[in-house]
């Protein structure tokens, strides 16, 4: 044994491990072997796994599977575990066993070595808590890693992503009753098209987060239900009867979030179909999103020579070479946060279909993906709303310009002259360079009062559809 290590035994023997680290042989013994890439879980994962074996002790002490000191002892280990006191003895990689079995092994040695800490034991003695024989009682890494897998997810929707698109949501809603009498033309093909209102096109972004956040609940219904129970393949074995209830019980007090045994517990280890769910949910949400960034920096571009219809507020950033150039940085931020979630959905679609016979076998790469998607849309969302959404104005100027220089208003003409001389109107206009009303003149259609009559972008933009 070198200088500031022990030696701790599992079933294969003697291992050597620094003398200040809270995991165990086994963890020590996958270091060594999972010497793959810098991927590691989020904190959440980790701090989700202390909650899991808090509510595992609990299950197994009131089903009579712990004794009380014991159980007492893994239940504050657990807890300072879900509280982040030992997020730096987690050093293993997502690079490991499908089942994700290191990690909670990583798990059970942690809260193992603090509770017989605890109790006065020193590090490594493995009793009177022995990490495979107590903190991981009536459990196998096959039940409980996608347990933390589900708990993790549902837990990230729900007290970060869709506050946060409910932030965005109400910024755009600010936006769209401020700009609710601002006429612009609308775009279709990329050309000019029909007047319609700032407001109008900012309803629609609204519109879009609204279903993003009834997509995310529709998908938490089935996220709530949680395999535990089923142990090694989903037959129950070594777990008592009703461990899976008061797991559950214990978990849905401390989370506030209805989690429920699942009455097929084989689907739940075999399968992860409820996270490839909420993975499309999320891929949905980032295609949304992409289209309400995109939209605002090409408005926003310019200042003199772009559509220049938004005022994007200044972050306080520019060029390195241009001095004074303003970029719509936070929207390009957006965009590459969904440009990854776009990309992880294919990676946790291939993991998701990883289920060989009664064991998925890509649960690592699926849940770190999928957290990652939860996490960078929702704070590029709430980055989003605060720093760019809620500063932007509109150059009323020059929509009043366009407005004016606009040639498919006169498409409210259709009714009262026809196709064809409107088509004439349009066409005049654009080959003279005039504006729409001077051409519909110059040809003898109408007079000039007969024109603003019929043709109000005001009252156009509000249209058929809107009364």
């Amino acid at each position: 044994m070198t200088a500031g290590t022990r030696i701790e035994q599992d079933a294969f023997g003697p291992v050597e491990i620094p003398s200040d680290r809270y995991w165990g042989a086994q963890t020590q013994r996958a270091l060594g072997i999972f010497d793959i890439g810098e991927e590691r879980f989020p904190a959440v994962l980790v701090r989700t796994f202390g909650l899991h074996k808090f509510a595992a002790a609990r299950a197994n002490l009131k089903s009579g599977a712990l004794a009380p000191a014991l159980a007492s002892a893994i239940e504050t280990a657990a807890l300072e575990l879900h509280k982040g006191l030992w997020d730096e003895h987690f050093p293993l990689t997502i690079w490991q066993t499908g089942s994700g079995t290191q990690t909670n092994m990583n798990a059970n040695e942690v809260i193992a070595n603090r509770a017989n800490e605890l109790l006065g034991q020193p590090l490594g003695t493995k009793t009177p808590v022995h990490p495979n024989d107590h903190v991981n009682a009536s459990q196998s890494s096959n039940d409980s890693f996608p347990t933390v897998m589900h708990v993790a997810a549902a837990t990230e929707m729900m007290g970060r992503l869709r506050p946060a698109l409910e932030e965005l949501r109400s910024a755009l809603a600010q936006r769209s009753h401020m700009f609710a009498e601002v006429v612009k033309i609308a775009r279709t093909h990329l050309m000019d098209a029909v007047p319609m209102t700032m407001g109008q096109t900012f309803a629609t972004f609204e519109y879009q987060i609204a279903n993003a956040l009834a997509r995310i609940d529709d998908t938490l219904p089935r996220l709530l239900i949680l395999p535990q129970g089923g142990t090694a393949a989903g037959t129950g074995l070594n777990a008592p009867r009703g461990f899976d209830a008061l797991f559950c019980a214990t978990l849905a007090e401390a989370t506030g979030l209805a989690f429920a045994p699942s009455p097929h517990k084989f689907e739940g280890m075999a399968a992860h179909d409820a996270l490839v769910e909420v993975s499309g949910a999320l891929n949905t949400i980032a295609t949304s999103l992409l289209k309400i960034a995109n939209d605002i920096r090409f408005l926003g571009s310019g200042p003199r020579c772009g559509l220049g219809e938004l005022l994007i507020p200044d972050d306080g950033l520019t060029s390195s070479i241009m001095p004074g150039k303003r970029n719509p940085t936070i929207a390009e931020v957006l965009v590459q946060a969904c440009f990854q979630v776009i990309g992880n959905h294919q990676t946790i679609t291939l993991a998701g279909a990883s289920g060989n016979f009664e064991l998925n076998v890509a649960k690592p790469v699926l849940i770190y993906s999928l957290l990652q998607s939860l996490r960078v849309l929702a704070d590029s969302s709430r980055v989003f709303s605060r720093r760019l959404v809620c500063g932007i104005e509109v150059d009323r100027e020059r929509l009043a310009t366009n407005v004016d220089q606009a040639l498919l208003a006169v498409t409210a003409l259709n009714p009262i002259l026809g196709y064809d001389r409107v088509a004439q109107i349009t066409a005049t206009a654009l080959q003279d360079r005039i504006t729409p009303r001077a051409a519909a003149i110059a040809l003898g259609f109408l007079n000039g009062d007969e024109y603003d009559r019929l043709v109000d972008p005001a009252v156009l933009a509000r249209g058929t559809a809107s009364r």
